[in-house]
């Protein structure tokens, strides 16, 4: 599979768990920047190969829907013609500041050791453009 199309994959699922609307996995009422702003580390980073997070405590039903998004992935995958197996990496980190407001960053890495890390505003997420 070419990297960008990992890179899209990565961006879709970050941007579908940011949006609180998570469809994909079945729920439709989380808020993963509020879960991440409401405590002294500001951020919640997800590990969607390993359904796993840190930073921020998250809620039990944000854990839940985080693990829900590791099976979501190989789906996704499969529709795209790929396996998960092909992510290294695949990590999303959700914060809200002053700043930028709502913001993620997504990180992928293929097997070939290519890596990118893309920084997103808002929901749905743009693209941070750098000047």
């Amino acid at each position: 599979m070419k990297f960008g199309e990992l890179k899209s994959i990565g961006h879709n699922v970050a941007d579908s768990l940011g949006s609180g609307i998570c469809l994909l996995v079945g729920y439709y009422e989380t808020d993963i920047f509020a879960e991440a702003a409401g405590s002294p580390a500001g951020y919640i980073e997800v590990d969607f190969l390993t359904g796993t997070s840190s930073g921020s405590p998250t809620s039990p039903t944000l854990t839940k829907v985080i693990k829900l998004y590791q099976g979501a992935l190989d789906r996704l995958c499969a529709s795209h013609g790929a396996n998960a197996s092909a992510f290294a990496a695949l990590t999303a980190r959700f914060a809200t500041d002053s700043r930028y407001g709502s913001h993620f960053t997504v990180t992928v890495e293929d097997q070939r050791g290519h890596r990118s890390i893309d920084g997103y505003l808002g929901t749905p997420g743009r693209k941070l453009k750098v000047r």
